[in-house]
């Protein structure tokens, strides 16, 4: 393959990649129907293969863009070398969306799995471990990618720089989010295996308190990123404002999808006192509907967790906004 240009063979590797997630995605299937799993199943290593289908088409996408990123750094004005460079960017964002799918799809399953297998073991191989897996895969390729391209890409025998505190600042603003999305999605799954209970209103509340504080500190290192004074501040700008606007839009999402859950879930707890009477059989006019009191159990259980999802929704876009700013009004000011 050494043959092939550079340049042919960052466009070719995607492909092949996606050849390959194919036939995994297949075999998966295949292994599926044989083994006769099912939601419930207490055994599932397809999950492990789908993991492995992502993982491949991902790295194949990463591998091709630092051969793009060389053929590009060998001649500035090559177009070819440009479009390779944007279709594996392209490759890698599809990588990095089905990988993140794939985990919150493993949670969500998991999550709602009426299974009771109570192995600490079994469940920590078949349900955390997948999670954990595909986060760290999605952690180490934006990094690999979007943080530390620029120095993969240094020449032959020159010495690599030490990480500076701004790749630092910029490599926790695009890390943080996912560490903290994944630890949320970890600590809510453990919650529920350990208690069973009605509280999974609490338990999601908890999960999105986690995941706004990474928003708001990812949001922080990426401004901190952003105004760092740097020699060559083209390419450096770019990958910092990228991952503000990364972080910018995660809060903006947050907001947005926390505000409808609290709308929901306020509307579903007043609709829970609501008290229907029992059909009476032969009766023409059957009795209304009733209001109960509101006792402490429902504020406990059913609204508080409505109003405290509202309070994390504004109170997270006001952080994300203001510490996305606050920095910049700093530098005028002085």
């Amino acid at each position: 393959m050494k043959t092939i240009p550079l340049v042919k063979r960052s466009i070719a590797l995607p492909l092949i990649g996606l050849t390959a997630v194919w036939s995994i995605m297949m075999f998966a299937n295949w292994f599926s129907m044989v083994s006769q799993e099912n939601y419930d199943s207490v055994f599932k290593p397809t999950i492990y293969i789908y993991l492995l289908g992502f993982a491949v088409g991902t790295f194949s996408a990463l591998i091709a863009q630092g051969w793009a990123v060389k053929s590009l750094v060998l001649d500035e004005n090559d177009a070819l070398a440009r479009a390779a460079l944007r279709f594996t960017v392209l490759a890698l964002v599809i990588g990095l969306a089905a990988t993140t799918i794939f985990a919150l799809t493993s949670f969500l399953s998991a999550f709602n799995s009426s299974s009771q297998n109570s192995d600490v073991f079994q469940r920590f191989i078949w349900t955390y471990l997948p999670i954990l897996l595909a986060t760290a895969v999605v952690v180490y390729v934006i990094l690999r990618a979007f943080v530390f391209r620029g120095a993969s890409a240094s020449a032959e025998g020159e010495v690599k720089p030490k990480m500076s505190e701004r790749q630092k600042a910029l490599a926790l603003g695009y890390a943080v989010p996912i560490l903290s999305t994944a630890f949320a999605i970890i600590l809510g799954l453990f919650i529920y295996d350990a208690t069973r209970t009605n509280l999974d209103t609490w338990v999601w509340v908890l999960i999105i308190a986690i995941v706004g504080l990474g928003v708001i500190f990812g949001t922080r290192f990426a401004a901190r990123a952003r105004q760092a004074r740097v020699e060559a501040p083209r390419p450096k700008t770019a990958l910092a404002a990228g991952a503000a606007t990364v972080n910018f839009v995660l809060s903006i999402v947050f907001g947005a999808v926390v505000s409808i859950m609290s709308f929901t879930m306020g509307a579903s707890a007043i609709e829970k006192l609501r008290v229907y009477p029992n059909w009476v059989e032969g009766v023409n006019e059957q009795p209304m509907p009733t209001v109960s009191a509101p006792t402490i159990q429902w504020w406990v259980q059913d609204m508080a967790p409505a109003i405290v999802l509202l309070l994390l929704a504004a109170a997270g876009i006001y952080l994300s906004i203001t510490e996305r700013h606050r920095k910049q009004n700093a530098a005028v000011e002085a």
